[in-house]
């Protein structure tokens, strides 16, 4: 499974061919480091460790008298693994949401009817836990553990709980996707 940086790079250059100011640009203009904090240096790090395990390759340009660029497209091989990625990340789940955050985002890379299984497969997940977690919670436990236990137990509850929302409203908006498309 690939990183979170390389994720949301993949996802990016699986849109269009980029170079690497191009791509900081648009993670500026996107305001993606209020939800993932990604360092410049980090986009440059992640396009070259792509490009050597053969995820990306990277051409040559030169476009007046700027100086030579390389711009990053996609191979086959980065965007089976990219797709592996979403479909993995969609079907974990993990208290760091980011991972889920950004295969959401890249979601739309997915066939619908893929997607549409993999998100109810997610809420059959997320039921788990939230079944999981709610089971230590009695009143015993509760007086026998210290209070920052019990409030962390429910801020996990809560966390689940957001996820259970977000993925229904991903799933109605996919829904809504097929409609439009009638």
């Amino acid at each position: 499974m690939l990183s979170k940086p390389a994720t949301l790079l993949l996802g990016i250059i699986y849109e269009k061919p980029l170079n690497a100011y191009e791509i900081t640009k648009l993670l500026n203009y996107m305001n993606i480091k209020w939800w993932f904090n990604i360092a410049d240096s980090t986009v440059y790090t992640t396009l070259k460790n792509l490009e050597k395990r053969g995820l990306i390759e990277g051409t040559i340009e030169k476009v007046g008298n700027m100086p030579d660029r390389t711009v990053y497209s996609l191979t086959g091989k980065g965007a089976d693994e990219l797709k592996e990625t979403i479909r993995k990340s969609i079907l974990q789940f993990n208290y760091d949401t980011n991972i889920f955050t950004i295969a959401a985002f890249l979601m739309d890379i997915l066939e619908k009817n893929e997607l549409n299984g993999l998100l109810e497969k997610r809420l059959n997940i997320l039921q788990s836990y939230l079944n999981g977690i709610q089971q230590q919670d009695n009143e015993l436990w509760e007086q026998e553990v210290p209070a920052t236990h019990v409030a962390n137990l429910w801020r996990m509850i809560d966390i689940v709980n957001a996820e259970i929302s977000g993925t229904r409203r991903l799933l109605s908006a996919c829904g809504e996707e097929r409609n439009h498309e009638k």
